[in-house]
């Protein structure tokens, strides 16, 4: 495989990993985001505990407003992250 299509791989099987637990397999809880973002993006989250910033990050991806996120909304954050990191890195 390609380094992308490994890199695709990991988001994959980084979001099943936390999917589920709480109920729907294919969506992520308000709990199994926290658990997601604190355990694989602790670093760049600095390990939050600021439930309010939870909150607005679960209400910013829930799109849809059914009061979970699935795995569009969750890619477009990692799409997200991914890019501000490119900027920082980038900057001259």
């Amino acid at each position: 495989m390609s380094d992308i299509q490994k890199a695709m791989a990991l988001l994959i099987a980084a979001f099943h990993k936390y999917s589920g637990k709480e109920g729907d397999k294919k969506t992520l809880s308000k709990g199994e985001l926290k658990d997601l973002l604190t355990a694989e993006l602790g670093d760049i989250f600095a390990k939050s505990q600021d439930q309010a910033a939870l909150d607005k990050i679960f209400k910013d991806l829930d799109a849809n407003a059914d009061g979970s996120v699935d795995f569009k909304e969750y890619v477009t954050l990692i799409a997200c992250i991914t890019m501000l990191c490119n900027e920082f890195f980038t900057k001259k």
